[in-house]
């Protein structure tokens, strides 16, 4: 019986994946048509799976050399000559891949790894490359996985530049060489920069100019998921409902092969196992089991999170402008010339939404609201003590009493700060009120921004607990008018949500108005607006 991934590459015939045939097919025409260029995705993004994919179905058209720089040690990296040592054990370590070599390349390899004297150059072992391609029946596509290990080093800028060289001269001098190179990592090899001669400090040139862009979205789609989901219905016989949980998911991770699969994975093997939660398989496959689920993935301390938090810690002023996006609405215009802006998009933290930084995806950004509120919370933060200790007197009966939490949050925040003063900043509101928020569903519920109405006057904080879902949205008072049509905005907000109680919480300078929570009917919905 198959099983969900989330280690190492997905193989069809074990596991439970999205089809990739178009996206393969897409990045074979791109073979086809001679090109060099990198894949360069996030960590776990299905880089490795893709070219997997990718070889089994050029094998019969080509010749693929699908090798990976994983296992080249950094010493390896010290001078071409280990390099190239290194490079040929490549080979050896695929039994099957080296018996296929021609013979007189193949006894080059062994002379270039026996020799202790006079070792091979990088233009020995690529005048042995350039042979192979010449008397090889079939082109050659080389791959090469995990590049990451190698571009801080001189050695494998010079193996780019051989690749350069010999591509240009293939157009130029009608010299054979590969058909195809596809370099594969998180880093983008295209942005590497080496010297054009030792003695310039200030010229500097990419060995992988050549590179074509690699414009494949290799996120996973809706249909795509769901498609995965049909193949385990049809071995499991849940009666999910396949095309409403692809939906969720893809709402939740943005398409981001990891974390689609890890929430299938957690469902499949932790939530549907909770017999007291779940009488019946179906049950699991829903969006209560997926909220379960996420919150299972949330309190993981996995390599992806760790990735994220340590870049984070690299780049602190870009950690602050997304704490200003998250936490105050702030706008961050995208800016392809920004370095830290374009690291972050090659870790995969962020993403281009019509020229505005965006976070990637919903389970990153409630993860980044729990880093940030961790930081108040260390600090000793009264909202959060606050919340805990009241925590018992707003769960009754397994339900969430929302309406009571807004009442007793406003008590607290007029006790701290008293009147609502000029110096108030939108933040203030929002972050006081998740830090209240978030020790009493810990543990039991989720918590997420609705990133399309997040700004500096409004944001609808979308709560799920057991099973119940909650819209509060907060908002800072701009007068009757403002607050009429915020009315209306909930209520077509729930109608997207399918509930009829929503809750609003106001941050109003006026002194006159009346501090408390009112209940009030807009058409058929109910909603209770609190105001402070």
């Amino acid at each position: 019986m198959k099983k969900f991934n989330t280690t190492a590459v997905c193989i069809p015939s074990k596991h439970y994946m999205v089809d990739l045939s178009e996206r393969v097919a897409e990045i074979k025409k791109m073979v086809d048509a001679g090109k060099y260029f990198t894949i360069n995705r996030a960590r776990q993004y299905g880089k490795t799976t893709t070219i997997k994919a990718l070889q089994t179905i050029l094998q019969n058209e080509y010749i693929v050399l699908n090798l990976s720089f994983e296992g080249i040690s950094k010493a390896n990296f010290s001078n071409e000559q280990s390099f190239v040592r290194a490079f040929c054990r490549l080979f050896k370590k695929n039994p099957n891949l080296y018996k296929s070599i021609p013979d007189n390349v193949r006894d080059q390899f062994d002379d270039y790894l026996l020799r202790k004297e006079d070792k091979a150059g990088m233009d020995e072992l690529f005048l042995t490359l350039g042979e192979w391609c010449i008397i090889s029946e079939k082109p050659i596509v080389l791959m090469i996985d995990e590049v990451d290990s190698a571009t801080n080093n001189q050695v494998f800028l010079d193996f780019l530049a051989q690749l350069r060289d010999r591509y240009i001269a293939r157009d130029t001098d009608d010299i054979v060489t590969f058909q195809s190179v596809i370099l594969a990592g998180v880093t983008d090899v295209k942005h590497l920069k080496s010297k054009i001669r030792d003695e310039d400090q200030h010229k500097v040139n990419s060995p992988w100019n050549i590179a074509a862009d690699f414009d494949i979205d290799m996120s996973l789609s809706e249909s795509g998921i769901q498609g995965m989901l049909e193949e385990y219905e049809a071995d499991h016989h849940t009666g999910m409902d396949t095309g409403a949980i692809a939906k969720e998911i893809r709402a939740y991770t943005n398409g981001y092969p990891y974390l689609v699969s890890r929430i299938c994975q957690l469902i499949d093997e932790k939530v549907a196992k909770v017999a007291m939660t779940f009488r019946e398989p179906f049950e699991a496959w829903s969006r209560y089991g997926i909220d379960e689920a996420v919150k299972l993935l949330l309190e993981e301390d996995n390599t992806l999170f760790q990735s994220i938090t340590g870049k984070l810690s690299n780049y602190p002023e870009l950690k602050a402008a997304i704490r200003s996006i998250l936490m105050e609405g702030t706008k961050l215009t995208w800016n392809p010339d920004q370095e830290d802006i374009v690291q972050m998009q090659m870790y995969g933290l962020i993403r281009n939404d019509h020229n505005t930084v965006r976070v990637s995806n919903r389970i990153f950004e409630t993860r980044l609201y729990n880093l940030f509120l961790s930081d108040e919370e260390l600090k000793a933060n009264i909202f959060s003590r606050e919340g805990g200790l009241a925590k018992s007197m707003f769960i009754q009966d397994g339900k969430l009493n929302m309406r009571m939490i807004l009442a007793k949050f406003i008590e607290t925040y007029t006790q701290v700060f008293g009147p609502l003063e000029g110096r108030f900043k939108e933040k203030d509101g929002r972050e006081q009120f998740l830090l209240y928020l978030k020790p009493i569903i810990n543990g039991t519920g989720n918590y997420y921004i609705e990133a399309q109405t997040r700004d500096q006057t409004r944001t609808d904080v979308i709560v799920d607990y057991l099973g119940q879902q909650f819209v509060v949205e907060l908002k800072i008072w701009r007068g009757e008018r403002y607050n009429a049509e915020g009315e209306k905005q909930i209520s077509e907000y729930l109608d997207y949500w399918k509930l009829t109680t929503g809750y609003m919480l106001s941050f109003n300078f006026n002194k006159k108005k009346i501090q408390g929570v009112k209940l009030v009917h807009v058409g058929d919905k109910i909603l209770y607006e609190g105001t402070v």
